[in-house]
Protein backbone atom coordinates (compact mmCIF):
# COMPACT_ATOMS: atom_id res chain seq x y z
CA UNK A 1 0.00 0.00 0.00
CA UNK A 2 1.48 3.51 -0.82
CA UNK A 3 2.01 5.94 1.36
CA UNK A 4 1.01 9.62 1.48
CA UNK A 5 3.35 12.34 1.76
CA UNK A 6 3.33 16.49 1.88
CA UNK A 7 3.76 18.22 -1.56
CA UNK A 8 6.50 19.93 -2.31
CA UNK A 9 4.35 23.47 -1.98
CA UNK A 10 4.07 22.38 1.72
CA UNK A 11 0.36 22.81 2.24
CA UNK A 12 0.15 19.54 3.74
CA UNK A 13 -2.16 18.21 0.99
CA UNK A 14 -1.69 14.72 0.02
CA UNK A 15 -0.14 12.83 -2.96
CA UNK A 16 0.50 9.63 -3.52
CA UNK A 17 3.51 8.30 -4.40
CA UNK A 18 3.05 5.75 -6.57
CA UNK A 19 2.96 6.71 -10.14
CA UNK A 20 -0.64 6.81 -11.86
CA UNK A 21 -1.21 5.11 -15.09
CA UNK A 22 -1.96 6.70 -18.38
CA UNK A 23 -5.26 6.55 -18.38
CA UNK A 24 -5.69 7.51 -14.95
CA UNK A 25 -3.05 10.92 -15.93
CA UNK A 26 -5.35 10.70 -19.32
CA UNK A 27 -8.41 11.56 -16.86
CA UNK A 28 -6.86 13.92 -14.15
CA UNK A 29 -6.10 15.96 -17.34
CA UNK A 30 -9.45 16.28 -18.71
CA UNK A 31 -11.31 16.78 -15.19
CA UNK A 32 -8.51 19.69 -14.46
CA UNK A 33 -8.87 21.64 -17.46
CA UNK A 34 -12.98 20.87 -17.06
CA UNK A 35 -12.26 22.50 -13.24
CA UNK A 36 -10.70 25.33 -14.70
CA UNK A 37 -12.58 26.17 -17.23
CA UNK A 38 -15.87 25.86 -15.55
CA UNK A 39 -14.41 28.09 -12.20
CA UNK A 40 -13.83 30.58 -15.10
CA UNK A 41 -17.71 31.24 -15.31
CA UNK A 42 -18.00 32.61 -12.10
CA UNK A 43 -15.27 35.92 -13.14
CA UNK A 44 -16.72 38.61 -15.02
CA UNK A 45 -15.22 39.68 -18.51
CA UNK A 46 -13.11 42.46 -18.40
CA UNK A 47 -9.98 43.78 -20.26
CA UNK A 48 -6.95 41.85 -19.95
CA UNK A 49 -4.35 43.14 -17.97
CA UNK A 50 -0.89 43.17 -18.07
CA UNK A 51 -0.99 41.29 -14.65
CA UNK A 52 -3.19 38.75 -16.14
CA UNK A 53 -0.45 37.01 -17.53
CA UNK A 54 1.85 36.10 -14.71
CA UNK A 55 -1.18 35.09 -12.83
CA UNK A 56 -1.21 30.95 -11.60
CA UNK A 57 -3.98 29.35 -9.57
CA UNK A 58 -3.85 26.28 -7.40
CA UNK A 59 -6.31 23.78 -6.37
CA UNK A 60 -6.60 20.58 -4.94
CA UNK A 61 -8.79 18.01 -6.01
CA UNK A 62 -8.80 14.60 -3.50
CA UNK A 63 -10.62 11.48 -4.71
CA UNK A 64 -13.31 12.00 -2.12
CA UNK A 65 -14.34 15.58 -3.66
CA UNK A 66 -14.12 19.12 -1.67
CA UNK A 67 -16.55 21.82 -1.18
CA UNK A 68 -15.12 23.43 -4.37
CA UNK A 69 -14.51 20.29 -5.98
CA UNK A 70 -15.83 17.54 -7.87
CA UNK A 71 -15.56 13.66 -6.19
CA UNK A 72 -13.39 12.07 -8.83
CA UNK A 73 -12.25 8.09 -9.21
CA UNK A 74 -8.78 9.01 -10.14
CA UNK A 75 -5.57 9.80 -7.64
CA UNK A 76 -5.74 13.07 -5.65
CA UNK A 77 -3.87 15.50 -7.68
CA UNK A 78 -3.29 19.42 -7.66
CA UNK A 79 -3.93 21.59 -10.72
CA UNK A 80 -2.49 24.64 -11.37
CA UNK A 81 -3.59 27.05 -14.03
CA UNK A 82 -1.82 29.79 -15.94
CA UNK A 83 -3.19 32.74 -16.99
CA UNK A 84 -6.75 31.89 -16.86
CA UNK A 85 -7.96 35.37 -17.93
CA UNK A 86 -5.65 35.37 -20.74
CA UNK A 87 -6.27 32.44 -22.35
CA UNK A 88 -9.70 32.96 -21.98
CA UNK A 89 -9.44 35.95 -23.84
CA UNK A 90 -7.32 33.80 -26.60
CA UNK A 91 -10.18 31.23 -26.60
CA UNK A 92 -12.83 33.84 -27.29
CA UNK A 93 -10.84 35.57 -30.16
CA UNK A 94 -11.02 31.94 -32.01
CA UNK A 95 -14.94 31.70 -31.20
CA UNK A 96 -14.05 29.08 -28.79
CA UNK A 97 -17.43 29.16 -26.35
CA UNK A 98 -16.89 27.44 -22.85
CA UNK A 99 -19.51 24.78 -23.43
CA UNK A 100 -17.89 24.03 -26.81
CA UNK A 101 -14.27 23.79 -25.35
CA UNK A 102 -15.17 21.50 -22.37
CA UNK A 103 -17.48 19.34 -24.59
CA UNK A 104 -14.47 18.37 -26.86
CA UNK A 105 -11.71 18.43 -23.86
CA UNK A 106 -14.31 15.95 -21.53
CA UNK A 107 -16.53 14.48 -23.14
CA UNK A 108 -14.66 11.50 -25.28
CA UNK A 109 -11.40 9.69 -24.13
CA UNK A 110 -8.41 11.48 -25.47
CA UNK A 111 -6.29 10.03 -28.46
CA UNK A 112 -2.89 9.04 -27.85
CA UNK A 113 -0.54 9.95 -30.92
CA UNK A 114 2.99 9.03 -31.30
CA UNK A 115 5.79 11.58 -31.49
CA UNK A 116 8.11 11.49 -34.10
CA UNK A 117 10.09 14.36 -33.11
CA UNK A 118 13.51 14.58 -30.86
CA UNK A 119 11.51 15.37 -27.45
CA UNK A 120 10.33 13.25 -25.17
CA UNK A 121 6.62 15.10 -25.36
CA UNK A 122 3.06 13.10 -25.02
CA UNK A 123 0.22 14.11 -27.58
CA UNK A 124 -2.93 13.59 -27.25
CA UNK A 125 -5.74 14.37 -29.64
CA UNK A 126 -9.49 15.32 -28.39
CA UNK A 127 -12.26 12.82 -30.07
CA UNK A 128 -13.18 15.43 -32.63
CA UNK A 129 -10.51 16.92 -34.23
CA UNK A 130 -10.49 20.12 -32.71
CA UNK A 131 -7.77 20.30 -30.29
CA UNK A 132 -3.92 18.82 -29.23
CA UNK A 133 -2.60 18.30 -26.00
CA UNK A 134 1.18 18.25 -25.67
CA UNK A 135 3.15 17.77 -22.78
CA UNK A 136 5.85 20.31 -22.75
CA UNK A 137 8.68 21.03 -19.86
CA UNK A 138 8.98 23.27 -17.38
CA UNK A 139 11.65 25.75 -19.27
CA UNK A 140 9.11 25.45 -22.26
CA UNK A 141 5.98 26.19 -19.72
CA UNK A 142 8.01 29.17 -18.38
CA UNK A 143 8.67 30.35 -21.56
CA UNK A 144 5.17 30.70 -23.02
CA UNK A 145 3.98 32.58 -20.03
CA UNK A 146 6.46 34.93 -20.94
CA UNK A 147 5.85 35.10 -24.14
CA UNK A 148 2.53 35.82 -23.57
CA UNK A 149 1.90 39.68 -23.42
CA UNK A 150 4.02 39.76 -26.97
CA UNK A 151 1.80 36.92 -28.19
CA UNK A 152 -1.38 38.61 -26.90
CA UNK A 153 -0.36 42.04 -29.06
CA UNK A 154 0.52 39.50 -32.46
CA UNK A 155 -2.93 37.92 -32.35
CA UNK A 156 -4.87 41.61 -31.87
CA UNK A 157 -2.59 43.01 -35.45
CA UNK A 158 -3.49 39.25 -37.04
CA UNK A 159 -5.44 36.17 -35.84
CA UNK A 160 -5.05 34.81 -39.41
CA UNK A 161 -1.45 33.10 -38.70
CA UNK A 162 0.03 29.85 -38.92
CA UNK A 163 1.85 30.24 -35.74
CA UNK A 164 0.66 27.46 -33.02
CA UNK A 165 -2.54 28.89 -31.17
CA UNK A 166 -2.37 28.30 -27.61
CA UNK A 167 -5.87 27.88 -25.68
CA UNK A 168 -4.82 26.95 -22.49
CA UNK A 169 -1.78 26.46 -20.13
CA UNK A 170 -1.88 23.76 -16.74
CA UNK A 171 -0.08 21.79 -14.72
CA UNK A 172 -0.81 18.62 -13.43
CA UNK A 173 1.01 16.95 -10.20
CA UNK A 174 -0.21 13.29 -9.52
CA UNK A 175 1.26 10.87 -7.56
CA UNK A 176 4.74 12.49 -7.47
CA UNK A 177 4.55 13.12 -11.14
CA UNK A 178 4.30 16.76 -12.77
CA UNK A 179 3.34 17.29 -16.11
CA UNK A 180 2.57 20.29 -17.39
CA UNK A 181 0.18 20.83 -20.96
CA UNK A 182 -0.63 23.30 -23.20
CA UNK A 183 -4.00 23.31 -25.42
CA UNK A 184 -3.19 24.10 -28.94
CA UNK A 185 -5.01 24.25 -32.38
CA UNK A 186 -4.96 20.96 -34.82
CA UNK A 187 -2.51 21.28 -37.59
CA UNK A 188 -3.44 17.92 -39.37
CA UNK A 189 -6.94 16.77 -39.32
CA UNK A 190 -7.71 12.69 -38.93
CA UNK A 191 -11.04 12.83 -40.88
CA UNK A 192 -8.56 13.35 -43.97
CA UNK A 193 -5.94 11.36 -44.98
CA UNK A 194 -2.08 12.06 -45.23
CA UNK A 195 -0.18 11.05 -47.78
CA UNK A 196 2.57 12.36 -46.97
CA UNK A 197 3.88 14.00 -43.65
CA UNK A 198 6.95 15.95 -43.35
CA UNK A 199 8.74 18.13 -40.63
CA UNK A 200 10.84 20.79 -42.25
CA UNK A 201 12.92 23.39 -40.91
CA UNK A 202 14.81 24.25 -43.88
CA UNK A 203 18.54 22.65 -42.17
CA UNK A 204 19.90 19.60 -43.81
CA UNK A 205 22.21 18.33 -41.03
CA UNK A 206 20.83 14.71 -40.01
CA UNK A 207 17.66 15.72 -41.27
CA UNK A 208 16.20 12.39 -42.91
CA UNK A 209 13.34 10.00 -41.19
CA UNK A 210 14.82 6.98 -39.13
CA UNK A 211 14.65 3.58 -40.13
CA UNK A 212 11.69 3.02 -37.14
CA UNK A 213 10.04 5.91 -38.35
CA UNK A 214 10.62 4.78 -41.91
CA UNK A 215 8.53 1.73 -41.17
CA UNK A 216 5.33 3.14 -39.66
CA UNK A 217 2.08 3.36 -41.14
CA UNK A 218 2.40 7.00 -41.51
CA UNK A 219 6.11 8.12 -41.29
CA UNK A 220 6.56 11.38 -41.00
CA UNK A 221 9.93 12.48 -42.88
CA UNK A 222 12.09 15.61 -42.71
CA UNK A 223 13.55 18.08 -45.48
CA UNK A 224 16.21 15.43 -47.27
CA UNK A 225 12.93 13.48 -47.68
CA UNK A 226 11.54 15.66 -49.50
CA UNK A 227 14.06 16.18 -51.55
CA UNK A 228 14.29 13.11 -52.96
CA UNK A 229 10.66 12.63 -53.13
CA UNK A 230 9.07 15.64 -54.09
CA UNK A 231 10.09 18.64 -57.03
CA UNK A 232 8.45 20.87 -54.64
CA UNK A 233 4.76 21.93 -54.45
CA UNK A 234 2.62 24.24 -56.93
CA UNK A 235 0.18 26.71 -56.12
CA UNK A 236 -1.36 29.47 -58.59
CA UNK A 237 -0.02 32.98 -57.88
CA UNK A 238 -2.07 34.67 -55.74
CA UNK A 239 -2.04 32.04 -53.02
CA UNK A 240 1.69 31.13 -53.35
CA UNK A 241 2.08 34.98 -52.83
CA UNK A 242 -0.60 34.72 -49.87
CA UNK A 243 1.12 31.73 -48.09
CA UNK A 244 4.39 32.75 -48.69
CA UNK A 245 3.64 36.53 -46.70
CA UNK A 246 2.09 34.47 -43.98
CA UNK A 247 5.65 32.27 -43.85
CA UNK A 248 7.16 36.03 -44.11
CA UNK A 249 5.28 37.80 -41.17
CA UNK A 250 5.25 34.73 -38.72
CA UNK A 251 8.98 34.09 -38.96
CA UNK A 252 9.37 38.36 -38.49
CA UNK A 253 7.17 37.58 -34.97
CA UNK A 254 9.66 34.83 -34.22
CA UNK A 255 12.86 36.55 -34.83
CA UNK A 256 11.87 39.40 -32.70
CA UNK A 257 11.03 36.64 -29.95
CA UNK A 258 14.55 34.97 -30.44
CA UNK A 259 12.81 31.88 -31.18
CA UNK A 260 14.63 29.42 -33.50
CA UNK A 261 14.56 25.41 -34.14
CA UNK A 262 10.91 25.60 -34.81
CA UNK A 263 9.33 23.44 -37.70
CA UNK A 264 6.88 23.61 -40.41
CA UNK A 265 4.53 20.31 -40.22
CA UNK A 266 3.27 19.74 -43.68
CA UNK A 267 0.28 16.81 -44.73
CA UNK A 268 -0.27 16.25 -47.98
CA UNK A 269 -3.24 14.69 -49.40
CA UNK A 270 -3.67 13.33 -52.85
CA UNK A 271 -7.08 13.83 -53.79
CA UNK A 272 -6.37 11.66 -57.31
CA UNK A 273 -6.13 8.52 -54.90
CA UNK A 274 -9.27 9.21 -53.24
CA UNK A 275 -8.40 7.76 -49.78
CA UNK A 276 -10.67 9.47 -47.70
CA UNK A 277 -10.92 7.95 -44.80
CA UNK A 278 -13.43 9.41 -41.96
CA UNK A 279 -13.51 8.86 -38.56
CA UNK A 280 -17.21 7.45 -37.15
CA UNK A 281 -17.00 10.37 -35.04
CA UNK A 282 -16.23 13.04 -37.74
CA UNK A 283 -18.92 11.54 -40.55
CA UNK A 284 -20.99 14.38 -39.72
CA UNK A 285 -18.69 17.31 -39.66
CA UNK A 286 -17.54 19.39 -42.12
CA UNK A 287 -14.03 20.12 -40.75
CA UNK A 288 -12.51 22.34 -37.41
CA UNK A 289 -15.02 24.72 -36.06
CA UNK A 290 -12.09 27.12 -34.41
CA UNK A 291 -12.11 30.41 -36.28
CA UNK A 292 -8.45 30.64 -38.66
CA UNK A 293 -8.06 27.16 -37.28
CA UNK A 294 -7.59 25.73 -40.98
CA UNK A 295 -4.26 26.03 -43.36
CA UNK A 296 -6.79 27.79 -46.30
CA UNK A 297 -7.91 30.49 -43.04
CA UNK A 298 -4.33 31.31 -42.09
CA UNK A 299 -3.38 32.59 -45.52
CA UNK A 300 -6.36 34.89 -46.57
CA UNK A 301 -4.90 37.72 -44.96
CA UNK A 302 -7.32 40.68 -44.33
CA UNK A 303 -10.20 38.38 -45.38
CA UNK A 304 -13.31 39.39 -43.58
CA UNK A 305 -15.61 36.41 -42.65
CA UNK A 306 -17.08 35.67 -39.19
CA UNK A 307 -17.33 31.76 -40.10
CA UNK A 308 -14.37 29.52 -40.78
CA UNK A 309 -14.12 28.87 -44.54
CA UNK A 310 -14.83 24.48 -44.24
CA UNK A 311 -15.51 22.16 -46.61
CA UNK A 312 -16.85 18.46 -46.74
CA UNK A 313 -14.15 17.81 -49.46
CA UNK A 314 -11.29 19.56 -48.30
CA UNK A 315 -11.32 20.19 -44.55
CA UNK A 316 -9.83 23.69 -44.95
CA UNK A 317 -6.64 22.56 -47.28
CA UNK A 318 -5.10 24.48 -49.62
CA UNK A 319 -5.23 23.34 -53.52
CA UNK A 320 -1.70 22.51 -54.59
CA UNK A 321 -0.13 20.17 -57.72
CA UNK A 322 2.09 17.27 -57.00
CA UNK A 323 3.41 16.71 -60.42
CA UNK A 324 0.54 15.74 -62.20
CA UNK A 325 -1.48 15.26 -58.95
CA UNK A 326 -3.70 17.68 -57.51
CA UNK A 327 -3.50 17.92 -53.86
CA UNK A 328 -4.91 19.15 -50.16
CA UNK A 329 -2.62 20.92 -48.28
CA UNK A 330 -2.49 21.49 -44.72
CA UNK A 331 0.40 23.15 -42.65
CA UNK A 332 1.68 25.07 -39.62
CA UNK A 333 4.49 26.18 -37.38
CA UNK A 334 5.15 23.85 -34.94
CA UNK A 335 7.68 23.74 -31.55
CA UNK A 336 8.13 27.70 -30.97
CA UNK A 337 9.27 27.34 -27.59
CA UNK A 338 12.55 26.63 -27.64
CA UNK A 339 14.39 30.27 -27.22
CA UNK A 340 18.19 30.91 -28.63
CA UNK A 341 19.24 30.85 -24.85
CA UNK A 342 22.81 30.11 -23.85
CA UNK A 343 22.40 26.27 -23.99
CA UNK A 344 21.53 26.68 -27.55
CA UNK A 345 24.72 28.58 -28.36
CA UNK A 346 26.68 26.41 -26.78
CA UNK A 347 24.79 23.57 -28.35
CA UNK A 348 25.18 25.27 -32.02
CA UNK A 349 29.15 26.22 -31.27
CA UNK A 350 29.61 22.64 -30.78
CA UNK A 351 28.01 20.98 -33.89
CA UNK A 352 29.35 23.76 -35.74
CA UNK A 353 32.95 23.05 -34.58
CA UNK A 354 32.03 19.57 -36.49
CA UNK A 355 29.56 19.79 -39.12
CA UNK A 356 28.86 22.76 -41.42
CA UNK A 357 27.40 25.64 -38.95
CA UNK A 358 24.94 27.13 -41.44
CA UNK A 359 23.73 23.31 -42.06
CA UNK A 360 22.59 22.59 -38.67
CA UNK A 361 18.52 23.38 -37.18
CA UNK A 362 20.29 25.46 -34.24
CA UNK A 363 20.97 28.55 -35.47
CA UNK A 364 20.81 32.34 -34.11
CA UNK A 365 17.27 33.02 -34.61
CA UNK A 366 17.87 35.35 -38.08
CA UNK A 367 19.88 33.36 -39.99
CA UNK A 368 17.22 30.69 -39.10
CA UNK A 369 14.70 32.19 -40.32
CA UNK A 370 15.83 33.24 -43.58
CA UNK A 371 16.95 29.96 -44.12
CA UNK A 372 13.21 28.36 -42.52
CA UNK A 373 11.88 31.13 -45.50
CA UNK A 374 14.10 30.72 -48.53
CA UNK A 375 14.24 26.53 -48.60
CA UNK A 376 9.78 26.67 -48.25
CA UNK A 377 10.21 29.04 -50.66
CA UNK A 378 12.09 28.00 -53.67
CA UNK A 379 12.34 23.94 -52.91
CA UNK A 380 8.84 23.22 -50.84
CA UNK A 381 6.60 25.58 -52.66
CA UNK A 382 6.60 26.70 -55.94
CA UNK A 383 4.30 29.06 -58.33
CA UNK A 384 2.76 27.72 -61.43
CA UNK A 385 3.16 29.93 -64.38
CA UNK A 386 1.01 31.19 -66.74
CA UNK A 387 1.05 29.43 -70.20
CA UNK A 388 2.33 31.10 -73.04
CA UNK A 389 -1.74 31.00 -74.87
CA UNK A 390 -3.16 32.67 -71.77
CA UNK A 391 -0.75 35.30 -71.30
CA UNK A 392 -2.03 35.64 -75.53
CA UNK A 393 -5.06 35.75 -74.96
CA UNK A 394 -5.01 38.42 -72.04
CA UNK A 395 -3.09 40.51 -74.04
CA UNK A 396 -5.53 40.01 -77.23
CA UNK A 397 -8.22 40.92 -74.77
CA UNK A 398 -6.58 44.17 -73.65
CA UNK A 399 -6.23 44.57 -77.38
CA UNK A 400 -9.39 44.68 -78.27
CA UNK A 401 -10.76 47.12 -75.31
CA UNK A 402 -7.92 49.32 -76.52
CA UNK A 403 -9.39 49.37 -79.90
CA UNK A 404 -12.95 49.35 -79.10
CA UNK A 405 -12.19 52.60 -76.88
CA UNK A 406 -10.05 54.13 -79.68
CA UNK A 407 -13.02 53.80 -82.18
CA UNK A 408 -15.26 55.89 -79.17
CA UNK A 409 -13.06 58.44 -79.50
CA UNK A 410 -12.48 58.60 -82.77
CA UNK A 411 -16.16 58.14 -83.97
CA UNK A 412 -16.90 61.94 -84.07
CA UNK A 413 -14.40 63.07 -86.33
CA UNK A 414 -14.77 60.40 -88.70
CA UNK A 415 -19.14 61.69 -88.55
CA UNK A 416 -17.52 65.46 -89.35
CA UNK A 417 -14.68 63.82 -91.81
CA UNK A 418 -17.34 62.18 -93.74
CA UNK A 419 -19.70 64.91 -94.46
CA UNK A 420 -16.72 67.40 -95.58
CA UNK A 421 -16.26 64.41 -98.02
CA UNK A 422 -19.77 64.45 -99.45
CA UNK A 423 -19.93 67.97 -99.22
CA UNK A 424 -15.96 68.13 -101.31
CA UNK A 425 -17.36 65.67 -103.42
CA UNK A 426 -20.23 67.72 -105.03
CA UNK A 427 -17.73 70.43 -105.55
CA UNK A 428 -15.00 68.24 -107.38
CA UNK A 429 -16.88 66.26 -109.73
CA UNK A 430 -14.10 66.76 -112.36
CA UNK A 431 -12.06 63.91 -110.01
CA UNK A 432 -8.77 66.46 -108.61
CA UNK A 433 -9.95 66.51 -105.01
CA UNK A 434 -8.09 62.68 -104.72
CA UNK A 435 -5.56 64.00 -107.27
CA UNK A 436 -4.68 66.90 -105.65
CA UNK A 437 -1.34 67.66 -104.73
CA UNK A 438 -1.79 69.17 -101.62
CA UNK A 439 -3.55 66.49 -100.01
CA UNK A 440 -1.95 63.22 -98.54
CA UNK A 441 -2.37 60.02 -100.46
CA UNK A 442 -5.57 57.97 -97.89
CA UNK A 443 -3.91 54.59 -96.59
CA UNK A 444 -5.94 51.69 -96.33
CA UNK A 445 -8.24 51.34 -93.32
CA UNK A 446 -6.38 49.06 -90.94
CA UNK A 447 -8.45 45.36 -90.53
CA UNK A 448 -8.21 43.62 -87.62
CA UNK A 449 -8.92 39.51 -88.58
CA UNK A 450 -8.00 36.84 -86.64
CA UNK A 451 -4.64 36.14 -88.25
CA UNK A 452 -3.60 40.37 -87.99
CA UNK A 453 -4.15 39.86 -84.17
CA UNK A 454 -1.53 37.16 -84.04
CA UNK A 455 1.16 39.05 -86.38
CA UNK A 456 -0.10 42.20 -84.26
CA UNK A 457 0.79 40.02 -80.49
CA UNK A 458 3.96 38.56 -81.97
CA UNK A 459 5.42 41.80 -82.66
CA UNK A 460 4.08 43.07 -79.03
CA UNK A 461 7.89 42.77 -77.60
CA UNK A 462 9.26 44.51 -80.75
CA UNK A 463 6.76 47.94 -80.46
CA UNK A 464 7.13 48.00 -76.29
CA UNK A 465 7.82 51.58 -76.51
CA UNK A 466 4.72 52.67 -78.07
CA UNK A 467 2.49 50.73 -76.62
CA UNK A 468 1.96 53.25 -73.44
CA UNK A 469 -0.03 56.41 -74.78
CA UNK A 470 -2.57 56.72 -73.02
CA UNK A 471 -6.48 57.39 -74.44
CA UNK A 472 -6.89 60.85 -72.75
CA UNK A 473 -3.13 61.89 -73.57
CA UNK A 474 -2.87 64.97 -75.74
CA UNK A 475 -2.15 64.08 -79.20
CA UNK A 476 1.04 65.32 -80.93
CA UNK A 477 0.62 68.86 -81.92
CA UNK A 478 -1.10 69.23 -85.13
CA UNK A 479 -1.10 72.37 -87.56
CA UNK A 480 -4.00 74.17 -87.78
CA UNK A 481 -3.64 74.01 -91.40
CA UNK A 482 -3.91 70.13 -91.84
CA UNK A 483 -7.45 69.34 -93.00
CA UNK A 484 -9.26 67.14 -90.54
CA UNK A 485 -8.64 64.21 -93.65
CA UNK A 486 -5.05 64.84 -92.10
CA UNK A 487 -6.30 63.95 -88.61
CA UNK A 488 -8.36 60.79 -89.87
CA UNK A 489 -4.90 59.53 -91.54
CA UNK A 490 -2.83 60.21 -88.25
CA UNK A 491 -5.16 58.27 -86.27
CA UNK A 492 -5.49 56.08 -88.55
CA UNK A 493 -2.27 55.26 -89.18
CA UNK A 494 -0.80 55.42 -85.78
CA UNK A 495 -3.92 55.54 -83.27
CA UNK A 496 -4.42 52.00 -83.35
CA UNK A 497 -0.92 50.93 -83.28
CA UNK A 498 -0.56 52.52 -79.99
CA UNK A 499 -3.30 50.90 -78.40
CA UNK A 500 -2.55 47.34 -79.07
Amino acid sequence: MSTAMVDSAGSGTKLYKHKPTAAALKGAIQLGIGYAVGNLSSKPDRDVLMQDFSVVESAFLPSEGSNMTPAHHYPDFRLKTYAPLAFRYFRELFGIKPDDYLYSICNEPLIELSNPGASSSWFYLTSDDEFIIKTVQHKEAEFLQKLLPGYYMNLNQNPRTLLPKFYGLYCIQCGGVTVRVVVMNNVLPRAIKMHYKYDLKGSSHKRRASRKERVKSSPTFKDLDFQEMHEGLHFDADTYSALMKTLQRDCRVLESFKIMDYSLLLGVHVLDRKLLSRGSRCDSRKGQKVLYSTALESIQGNTKASEPVADDDTFGGIPAKNKDENCLIFLGIIDILQSYRFIKKVEHSWKALVHDGDTVSVHRPGFYADRFLKFMGSTVFKKIHPLRGTSSKRKRTSMNAAKSASQEFLSPHREEKKEEKKAQSLDNLDGNFYSSSKQPDLLPRVSFKANDEEEIVNSEERRASSSTIALDDPLPSLSRSQSDSELDVYLGANGFQSFQ
